[in-house]
């Protein structure tokens, strides 16, 4: 047998398995019919007929022991699904595409991470079918162990991290991964799907330290709430960089959850409620100081009405009460002469 490094993916060109199945079934009807037609000649001719020999251990050879284990060869893949198979301990290749397909009887399939559920998500029903799913995985029994080549999609539980400056905030990430290499899936790591969820905890805390969680009004600082197109793109980077080695591709990492952590969110909603009020207020002033500017220009321009310093000074300093309050302002309307 070629000799192949178990960590570079050799896809196997496998038989067509209809037609061995095809022949398979008619040899092992004609094998028990050969058989029994030596009993039939034992039992009218003796057992000094060598022909009845011939067919009875023959037939019954291949009847009861070699066309059973023909079958175990056959094997079926739908779409996007791959089968890593080892020869006594060695590996042999990795079987792709969707078909029927006849390999050697003897290969097994190699799958850490078959027949496993999330115990933390699961019902109590999917639990206990875990639980036996387990008991048989230990005997080797009713284990699927088809390797998906899909694109899949790991929720990990929401986690309390420090940020840059130290806040402890809870955030939440979805990624979205698949198999690229199925040798170095199976054979680099214990299990792949273990692997990938422990290195996106470890690369979520990495990133999530170089950034605070929100910029409190700087427009040139990065910040988790306020780049998450940069964090989410720094964190695929990161968690490639690990699992790469794994023989997996990272598609797609977002931040689905960002909070800060509870015993310090009133504190910090009330910070954000005063920075959110006093750059309310400063866009009130810088408008109302641009409508007085723009009042004493006008009236200047058209020459409606000439006032003095003190005057100017007045008709500001009522204005800016007008634009700038927070309540509806009641005027005074004088009659008389503005002096």
């Amino acid at each position: 047998m070629e000799n192949r490094k178990y960590n570079q993916e050799v896809v196997l060109k496998a038989k067509n398995g209809m037609a061995i199945l095809v022949l398979n079934i008619l040899l092992t009807l004609a094998a028990i019919g050969a058989f029994v037609y030596g009993i039939i000649m034992f039992v009218n001719y003796g057992s000094g007929s060598i022909l009845a020999w011939i067919l009875t251990i023959g037939g019954s050879l291949y009847g009861f022991i070699i066309g059973p284990i023909l079958f175990a060869g056959i094997k079926v893949l739908n779409p996007n699904e791959a089968l890593v198979l080892t020869l006594f301990g060695r590996y042999s290749g990795t079987l792709k595409g969707e078909g029927f397909f006849w390999v050697n009887p003897f290969s097994t399939a190699v799958n850490p991470a078959a027949g496993e559920i999330n115990l933390a998500t699961a019902s109590p029903v999917k639990t206990a079918v875990s639980e036996t799913a387990e008991s048989l995985k230990a005997l080797g029994i009713g284990v699927n162990r088809k390797i998906s080549l899909k694109a899949m999609t790991l929720s990990n539980d929401r986690q309390k991290i420090n940020d840059q400056i130290g806040n402890p905030i809870i955030i939440g990430t979805v990624v979205v991964w698949k198999v690229v290499d199925t040798a170095r899936a199976v054979f680099d790591v214990d299990n792949y799907k273990e692997f990938l969820s422990i290195q996106c905890d470890s690369a979520l805390r990495n990133i999530v330290r170089l950034y605070p969680y929100d910029s409190y009004g700087s427009d040139n600082e990065k910040s988790l709430s306020g780049s998450s197109m940069e964090v989410a793109e720094k964190l695929k980077t990161e968690i490639q960089s690990k699992v790469g080695a794994a023989g997996l591709e990272i598609l797609e990492a977002r931040i689905t959850h960002l909070s800060y952590a509870e015993e310090i969110a009133a504190s910090m909603l009330q910070r954000q409620q005063a920075s959110a009020v006093v750059d309310a207020k400063q866009t009130i002033v810088d408008g109302a100081v641009g409508i007085v500017e723009m009042a004493l220009e006008k009236l200047n321009t058209n020459n409606v009405v000439d006032l003095d310093e003190e005057r100017k000074a007045a008709m500001v300093s009522n204005l800016l009460v007008v634009l700038c309050g927070n309540k509806d302002i009641q005027p005074v309307v004088n009659s008389g002469s503005i002096y």
